[in-house]
Formats: C-alpha cells, structure tokens, sequence
C-alpha cells in the first residue's frame, strides 16, 4: 500500500525502490516461500481508499502480510484490517508515534517523530539555544514533534516563545513566517511535509531575511530529505536536522547500499524511505527464516521482536516491547560538499528509543 500517484508519489517510489532493491541482492525465495509483490495505490493522505484497497489485499488477493503505508492517516485506517485478519503490517514509514499502538501485528521499520524532536531538542540545549518558535504542519507527525521537542526542550530550561499549526497542503508560509520574525526566537523548530512544503518555507524564511538575523533552522530530517535537496537548492543551506539516515552517512554498509542505487536509478539518490523500504523487506526476510516460512501473524511478530542488524543507517533492533525501531539519531548541517548539497553528520545520539521521551 503506497502513494504512487498525486502529491506525495514520491514517498511511494522511494519505498518500492528500497523494496525492488533488497530483492535484486536477496531474491525473490525466502524460507522456501516465494515472494510477491501486489502494489496498490492509496493516492496519498485518502484513508478510505488505504481502507478499502488493504481490504482488497486481503480478502481477494489473499495476501499473507501487509507493506508499506507511507502516511499515517492510511496506516491507521488500515490497523483494524490486521487486527481482525490476523494479517502482520510492516509500516515502512509512516512515523506517528502511535501508529504501532492502533494493532498488535503492526511492526515498523523507519521512525518515530519523538526520535528526531527529542535529539533536536537535547543538541539545542546543549548548543545555548535559549529560545525557539515552532512551525508545524497539523496532522499527526507535526502533532507529535511538536509536542515532544516542546516537552523536551522546556524540560531542559528552554523558553517556547510562539507555536502555530500550518494547513497540510499550504504553499504560502509568508503569515506564520512574519510572527515568527516578530518573535525574535534564537532558532525556528520546522516540521512540514517535504518536498513542494520544504522548498515554499525554506524560500519564505529567506525571503522575509530571517536567515540575516541569527535565526537558526532546526528540524527533523525529512525537511532536508534527498529527494528535496534539487529543489531545494541553496535555499536551505545550513538548515540543522535530526534523524536516522543521510546519504552521506559513512559506513561500509551504506556506501553498497548507495551504489547499488546509483546503478540501478541514475535519476536520483536514495532517501529515508528507501532505507525505510529496505530495511522492510529485511525485517520480512529474516522474520519468515526464523518461522520456516510461517506468515501467520502471531508466528511473524514473535519472530521480529528483538531482531538487530546494521542497516544502511547504522545500527538498529525492534524493540520488543513496542514493535518499533530503535535506531541512532544523526545531527546533521545541510552543506554542499564537491558541489553537491548533502546533509553532513556531525553528532550522534545512539539507540534513541521510538518512543522517547
């Protein structure tokens, strides 16, 4: 279940492209099961058709586990569909906190909002940033950074001087972005949708000069994520992230991953969910070797509880408890390096807990 066409198909390329590329190294027969992709298409934020077509899924196509679900009003559209069938669902995205609470065979394998808001929060405090605005877009993932940063950065001494909540689809920043001006914060804590959002907010900050005024940008990673990085040219340069996956990250692991991209998709570069989809396919793979092939949901999710590998992110683990991924939290600056614009870590918050704080 993916958005593979309308405003947010790029999610659903980069996801299948994780997929197709895991298979190309590992093949298509696991545990003496062979694997079959049926790709449907939510057409972005529409949990009625996430709804309808993951009922499909299962009841015609009869498939033993759900994938994908790169938004969470989809993926929570479609939890009670697993709970009911017994049907495992490996989220490969969508990154609401409490995506993984709405069904027991939910297990996912990208993030969590409060893994990158807290990281933020704990490098801004230690980096004498007394003050901040916030800018988030009002669904669930800006809900949730927004309130993990503010509970984490004001724990800490921190002083939250305005907040507003911007429309999903907005293009034009340019009201929210004057009151933050206004407010003469020392940084700006930014979560909207990235792509055609990122590049509209990122070119209003500099238009209305507040990059001329000290304002540090600050933000979980998916607002300088590599797939926006064209479009967002110089816009947002020295923009500050949290998160769990740059292209640029320096590992053995992720410097095969990033070939093996380039090879296969000369167009672009991959992205957190390509890793997300990846790392997905990973959690299948190893799960249904554990169970000698066993897909039911109970069998599948015992399996993955506690699985560690190091992805091209770094090192991860589902934690037990939860069905979420415990992973490293980067920081990182948005710079351009032999000309190419790359987000540069420069700090590590190691195994962050989904769920933090």
């Amino acid at each position: 279940m993916l958005s593979i066409s309308g405003p947010f198909a790029d999610y659903g390329k980069q996801i299948r492209r994780g997929i197709d590329l895991y298979m190309a190294e590992h093949g298509d027969t696991v545990a003496g099961r062979k694997v079959q992709l049926i790709v449907k298409d939510d057409t972005g934020i529409a949990p009625q058709i996430a709804k309808r077509e993951s009922q499909q899924l299962i009841i015609n196509d009869k498939v033993d586990i759900l994938a994908g679900y790169d938004l969470t009003p989809n993926a929570f559209s479609a939890a009670p569909l697993a709970t009911e069938a017994k049907v495992p669902m490996v989220v490969m995205n969508a990154a609401t906190a409490s995506v993984v609470e709405k069904s027991p065979y939910i297990v996912r394998t990208s993030m969590t909002m409060p893994q990158s808001a807290w990281a933020m929060a704990q490098w801004a405090h230690a980096n004498k940033v007394k003050s901040a605005y916030i800018v988030v877009a009002d669904y669930g993932p800006g809900h949730d950074s927004q309130a993990v940063f503010t509970k984490t950065f004001t724990g800490l001494g921190g002083k939250i001087v305005g907040e507003v909540r911007t429309p999903v689809n907005t293009t034009d920043y340019s009201p929210f972005l004057q009151r933050l001006k206004d407010a003469k914060p020392d940084a700006a804590y930014f979560f909207v949708p990235p792509g055609s959002s990122m590049v509209a907010l990122s070119k209003g900050f500099r238009e209305l000069g507040l990059d001329k005024l000290g304002i540090k940008e600050m933000g979980p990673g998916d607002m300088t994520d590599e797939s926006s990085l064209a479009a967002l040219g110089d816009a947002a340069l020295g923009f500050i992230t949290a998160f769990h996956y740059s292209d640029a990250h320096d590992s053995p692991e992720n410097k095969a991953f990033t070939a093996a991209y380039a090879k296969a998709y000369k167009d672009d570069r991959p992205n957190f969910m390509t890793v997300g989809g990846y790392d997905g396919m990973h959690v299948i793979y190893e799960a249904l070797k554990k169970t000698k092939g066993d897909a039911s949901g109970d069998a599948f999710i015992a399996a993955v509880k506690g699985l560690k590998w190091i992805s091209p992110r770094g090192p991860v683990e589902i934690d037990p408890k939860t069905r979420d991924i415990v992973q490293n939290e980067y920081i990182r600056k948005l710079e351009r390096v032999d000309g190419v614009l790359k987000n540069v870590e420069f700090d590590t918050f190691k195994a962050v807990n989904p769920q933090t704080p």
